[in-house]
């Protein structure tokens, strides 16, 4: 667990308390109308929860296609015989 000074500590409870004031004095500027509809669409996101993550793809598949230009390279044709000087 990381210790933290007694400034610091001070300083995030500053800090927590001056965002406090920020939220209410713009929650009062919003008119009650539009506040409701936020709040009722911050209550649906959450009810919503994360999102799912994706389903895993079988082996051997590339999740994405190579960028154009950057294709990779042919694999060498091994009946080729080396060259010898």
């Amino acid at each position: 667990m990381t210790k933290h000074s007694k400034s610091e500590r001070e300083r995030r409870v500053e800090q927590n308390e001056a965002v406090a004031r920020i939220q209410a004095a713009w929650q009062a500027s919003v008119p009650t109308a539009k506040a409701k509809e936020f709040d009722a669409a911050v209550a649906a996101a959450r009810a919503r929860g994360p999102i799912e993550p994706p389903p895993n793809q079988p082996p051997g598949t590339i999740p994405n296609p190579p960028r154009p230009g950057h294709e990779p390279k042919p694999k060498k044709d091994p009946a080729r015989a080396k060259r010898r000087y």
